[in-house]
């Protein structure tokens, strides 16, 4: 029996691979298993190789792997892209309907003699299901909960052909390893980092969201709209990004907690509207997925290559804070510190995120909603009379009141400004106004989260991460671990601001440091070195659209 396998399902867009791939990681997730899954996909609207892979486990996983052990082909050509990549371990690693793979290596189900070619995805379901050891009852109570809002007769044809494909299974026994048992397990949650997101800024109280749809962005808003009504909140597709963050600034201004989301070609749109939400001094969470560019680039594959575009996004010099969280748990609970810090700091924080986070699914315990992001404010600034908007503190922030809702005059500009919020030439004024701007950094970095080590007092090998990165470091480094190898990984989960404090002397204490990326110029590593002066000795980069693995990092580690 095995302890952990990935299981990859390949196809044309259209053959209900999302569709068999999501009921099968929830029988799995139903049965007590921890997963993780990604999906692969073409930008196209049908046809096309696409992948729904799955790595299962008895303990939780931390990443996908380079290898697949089972395959399930929905077409021939799953079996001729993926032949290289199946484990050469002994026993059946394809399921097919035809295959060019040896036959004591694949089971060829008869796919169209046992049900209706509509449901030839749940006759897969239950044929996997049940050669991997799941219980029928289990498989088919997920199916009817996923196919619940459809006519009853779609959940019966579902159910029979999940039946069918089980009877199949014990009348034509296969040498294939089951998976170990799973022991009981509290219940838990299925998300990816998009449902995650939204939810983390549902709990932080978002009223008002505004957006125009870009892979790998749109479903954090989708997921939104599908909880507007119940959460009385306000989401709008504007007709471009421009209009997108604007409209989510005067949301703002106009009281509400308020959000945009995009990716890297639409953020290229929004960098005037950052700069606006700073000169105004307006709350705002911005999302950035990150895709591989320049251009139209990948549309539907993963990078980490847009760090250093939104640290320095927009014109003009303002502070800001960027969040990079590397788990679905941080996900959520980031999404609601950077609406708090957002509000804290009255300007712009980020939460860069990319596609491989954004589409990944994993098994989670339902997240904790009596806990709230903890921050160190300063003292509540004296309120002036009459009231002043941009009112000069020692802290930066002034007090900041909703335009209408009081006797109180409110006036912005997005020009430089005086303290009651008019515009000014006034040379003298104006140093003033960015040292009021630039004073509530402090408050950004007496508030920063210091990056997640792992390893002993000191580490031969130091590999630092940031973002969706995380599984891959911990994996890689438990691996190299059992090995024999003195590993510590050093994760950052805020990447803006820096504090040297925090990790200069793991770096220092290692004999080896090696960044970890998914770009190819080392992002990262350079703002390390701009910010601590400490230069990282190596790299491990990956850009040609897939993410980071523990093979992928191991073996690089081996090459660099």
């Amino acid at each position: 029996m095995k302890d952990t396998l990935q299981v990859v399902i390949g196809g044309e867009a259209g053959q209900g691979l999302v569709t068999l791939g999501e009921l099968l990681a929830k029988s799995f997730v139903r049965s007590g298993y921890h997963i993780l899954v990604t999906q692969t996909y073409m930008s196209r609207i049908r046809g096309g190789h696409n992948t729904f892979a799955i790595r299962v486990g008895v303990a939780p996983v931390d990443a996908l792997r380079e290898q697949i052990d089972l395959l399930v082909a929905l077409d021939d050509d799953t079996v001729k892209l993926h032949q290289a990549t199946l484990t050469q371990a002994d026993g059946v690693v394809v399921i097919a309907e035809s295959s060019t793979v040896a036959a004591g290596r694949c089971v060829r189900v008869p796919f169209k003699k046992l049900a209706d070619p509509k449901y030839e995805n749940a006759i897969a379901l239950g044929v996997v299901a049940a050669l991997l050891g799941l219980d029928q009852a289990v498989v088919s109570e997920a199916a009817s909960a996923y196919f619940g809002g459809k006519d009853a007769a779609v959940v019966e044809a579902n159910r029979a052909a999940v039946a069918a494909a089980y009877a199949w299974a014990a009348a034509t026994p296969q040498p294939i390893e089951k998976l170990a048992p799973a022991g009981a397990s509290p219940a838990r949650l299925m998300l990816n980092g998009n449902e995650a997101l939204a939810l983390g800024a549902l709990a932080a109280g978002v009223k008002f969201c505004a957006f125009y749809p870009m892979s790998p962005a749109t479903s954090i808003m989708l997921n939104l709209v599908a909880h507007a009504d119940e959460m009385g909140l306000v989401v709008e597709q504007a007709e471009d990004e421009i209009a997108a963050i604007n409209m989510a600034i005067g949301a703002s201004f106009a009281g509400s907690r308020s959000m945009t989301a995009t990716s890297g070609g639409g953020f290229a749109l929004m960098t005037e509207g950052v700069s606006l939400s700073a000169m105004t001094e307006t709350p705002l969470v911005i999302v950035v997925a990150q895709r591989p560019g320049p251009a139209t680039g990948l549309p539907t594959r993963t990078e980490q290559a847009e760090l250093e575009f939104v640290l320095h996004a927009g014109h003009g010099e303002f502070p800001r804070a960027i969040f990079a969280p590397g788990s679905i748990e941080e996900c959520f609970e980031l999404t609601r510190r950077a609406f708090a810090l957002a509000e804290a700091s009255q300007g712009p924080v980020f939460l860069l995120t990319d596609q491989f986070l954004a589409d990944s699914h994993r098994d989670v315990p339902p997240f904790n909603l009596e806990t709230s992001a903890t921050l160190t404010l300063p003292a509540p600034e004296p309120a002036t009379e009459p009231y002043k908007r941009y009112a000069f503190t020692a802290s930066g922030v002034s007090q900041r009141l909703v335009p209408g809702a009081g006797q109180e005059l409110v006036v912005a500009d997005s020009d430089e400004h005086d303290e009651q919020g008019h515009i000014t030439e006034n040379l003298a004024l104006r140093v003033k106004m960015v040292a009021k701007r630039l004073r509530k950094l402090k408050i950004l970095t007496d508030n920063i989260l210091a990056p997640e080590y792992e390893g002993g007092d000191t580490a031969e090998l130091l590999l630092i991460g940031w973002g969706s990165t995380k599984g891959a470091l911990a994996e890689a480094a438990a691996h190299m671990r059992a090995a024999g190898r003195n590993v510590g990984t050093l994760h950052f989960s805020q990447i803006w601001p820096l504090a040297p404090a925090h990790f200069l002397d793991r770096l220092r204490g290692a004999r080896r440091v090696v960044c970890v990326e998914g770009n190819a110029t080392g992002q990262f590593a350079r703002l390390i070195r701009r910010e601590s002066g400490f230069a990282v000795g190596g790299m491990v980069l990956r850009y040609d659209g897939l993410p980071l693995t523990p093979e992928y990092i191991i073996e690089g580690l081996g090459h660099e």
